[in-house]
């Protein structure tokens, strides 16, 4: 029996066998839940949540957006220059991102084809930032092409992510639901997902022959595949004509200014994801439906019957059991089906995924019992790096294998997961240490980092202080302000937990304290104080005198 598959590799879902390439199609669905101040996509494949988009207006996406900047700054030691597009840091302008790339045209990317941009230099792993030969060739030095104090018209390529200003760059690339116009490139290209090299010969054919001359480069998109000339004429005119308005606007605007904004999630996905490979729509706000439905009247009429109002009482994601893995999303361990488990934790540089048995212990054969918890995880990974939307350098410790084919499936296993990544991925052969590095396209902080925020007691370090420490601290401070001999009555405030443990621990602490500084104590607890948290204060005054004695 064969269970349905997910890529041309035929890659299945946990506890199957593999099934020939192509025999099956992955069920997909996208739920959209609308709501006035935010709208969340979800994408499911087999009934698996997968992806998880969220827009609100406070937070709005601003990838694609095409501004006329003004160059703040340029840095030939790192090839590189700082754009002022109206946002609170500059954009930062790489070398690479000003010339064209040299593409072969039958290897377009699905990020090319969604207009994201182009390879990005500026990933770690990637080339680096200073690096005058990336993925893409050499490229003139950036002093010879940019000026300070020049205007240029840039899109945003990558959001601004920690510390970091957003992405920015001149080959700037314009979506349509057939077509990607890029106006500074030249070339005709095709989706690599189109895999019949007669009907890629025949789309590049025909695109070239309704494109005027010196006009500029288009890539025809997966859903263009089987299309007539008709299409893409109407299409590209209207590309065209957005392009002439989107220079006409920046003639007369002054920088730094939005010449053009990337349309909403909801259409951008409609445009992007929705064709006949997706089996249902829904949706659960009557002036989404009628947006959908409206924009399918134009590009694509008969898929209309695959969208649907959802009005039933029950919420549309709890209908789905969507919320409860939203609640998940942030938890550091994901289970596996079988009891074995991950462990995902974010750093500054990077993220790093650690593999555990759990409470699977198998029969008698621990490599396969090993085996078949690295190939849950390597699948389970790959899910969670996309429904997280992780990007960057991530670390895979997997259990360690003694054989070589053994490590060899589970790297080609999350190979073929990720390649239903919509991102771009690369995972790196075993290392000796049993780790398998990878990296994946990062254009937007991940959810993690955008619908969280530190903890103001740990400070996102997820540790606190034992309240033994704590009192420890509140022993070496006081000493310090006997030394001083300033404050002869003082009172220390502590957060409950640690004033309890005063009082049963160490119920002698404070007169034995009292009788060697010399300082009369008195002790409250408050329970707005954090977990490790001490506040001294000098009465009568009421002074607080934190500052002044505290040490570590």
């Amino acid at each position: 029996m064969w269970r349905v598959c997910g890529t041309r590799t035929g890659a299945l879902r946990p506890g199957w066998p593999s099934c020939p390439p192509e025999t099956f199609q992955l069920k997909r669905e996208i739920l959209i839940n609308g709501a006035p101040r935010e709208t969340r996509v979800a994408i499911l494949e087999d009934d698996t949540l997968v992806e998880l988009l969220v827009d609100r207006p406070d937070a709005r996406r601003t990838v694609g957006d095409i501004y006329l900047g003004r160059v703040d700054a340029v840095l030939p030691g790192i090839q590189a220059a700082f754009v002022d597009i109206g946002h609170e840091k500059s954009a930062f302008l790489h070398a690479s991102d000003l010339v064209e790339p040299d593409e072969d045209e039958e290897e377009i990317d699905e990020e090319e084809e969604n207009g994201n941009g182009r390879p990005e230099n500026g990933e770690k792993g990637s080339g680096g930032r200073g690096n005058g030969e990336g993925r893409r060739g050499k490229f003139p030095p950036i002093q010879d092409i940019v000026k300070r104090g020049e205007t240029l018209l840039v899109q945003v390529s990558k959001e601004p992510i920690g510390t970091k200003g957003p992405r920015v760059t001149r080959q700037i690339s314009i979506p349509g639901r057939f077509l990607v116009y890029m106006p500074y490139a030249s070339k005709v290209g095709v989706s690599r997902k189109i895999e019949s090299r007669e009907e890629r010969a025949r789309l590049r054919e025909m695109v070239t022959k309704i494109l005027p001359k010196d006009s500029g480069g288009v890539i025809v998109r997966t859903v263009g595949e089987e299309l007539n000339e008709e299409h893409f004429k109407r299409e590209l005119d209207s590309l065209l004509k957005l392009w002439k308005k989107i220079t006409k606007k920046a003639t007369f605007v002054r920088a730094p200014a939005l010449v053009q904004r990337e349309t909403s999630l909801t259409r951008g996905i409609i445009r992007d994801l929705f064709s006949a490979k997706v089996d249902r729509l829904a949706v659960d706000s009557k002036e989404l439906h009628t947006e959908i439905t409206n924009y399918l009247d134009q590009v694509g009429p008969e898929l209309k019957e695959r969208v649907e109002l959802y009005t039933a009482s029950a919420a549309l994601f709890d209908k789905y059991d969507i919320e409860s893995e939203i609640r998940d999303l942030f938890k550091r361990r994901v289970d596996l089906p079988t009891g074995g488990h991950i462990l995902i934790e974010h750093t500054e540089a990077l993220v790093s995924i650690d593999v555990n048995t759990g409470r699977y212990t198998g029969k008698k054969d621990p490599e396969k019992t090993i085996l078949k918890t690295n190939l849950e995880a390597a699948r389970e990974i790959a899910r969670q790096l996309r429904l997280r939307d992780i990007g960057g350098i991530i670390v895979c410790d997997f259990i360690d294998m003694e054989t070589r084919g053994n490590r060899d499936r589970v790297l080609q296993e999350l190979r073929q997961y990720l390649a239903r990544d919509r991102a771009r991925t690369r995972a790196f052969a075993v290392s000796d240490l049993g780790l398998i590095e990878m990296t994946r396209q990062r254009v937007r902080p991940s959810l993690y980092h955008s619908l969280t925020q530190a903890c103001p007691t740990c400070a996102g370090t997820g540790r606190v202080f034992l309240p033994e420490t704590v009192v420890r601290r509140l022993e070496r401070s006081l000493k310090r302000a006997a030394v001083e001999n300033r404050d002869k009555r003082m009172t220390v405030r502590l957060h409950p937990e640690v004033a309890l443990y005063l009082l049963e621990e160490e119920p002698h602490f404070l007169k034995t304290l009292a009788k060697q500084t010399g300082i009369d104590l008195e002790v409250r607890d408050d329970p707005m104080m954090k977990l490790d948290e001490l506040k001294l204060m000098s009465q009568p005054a009421g002074r607080d005198v934190t500052e002044a004695y505290l040490v570590a």
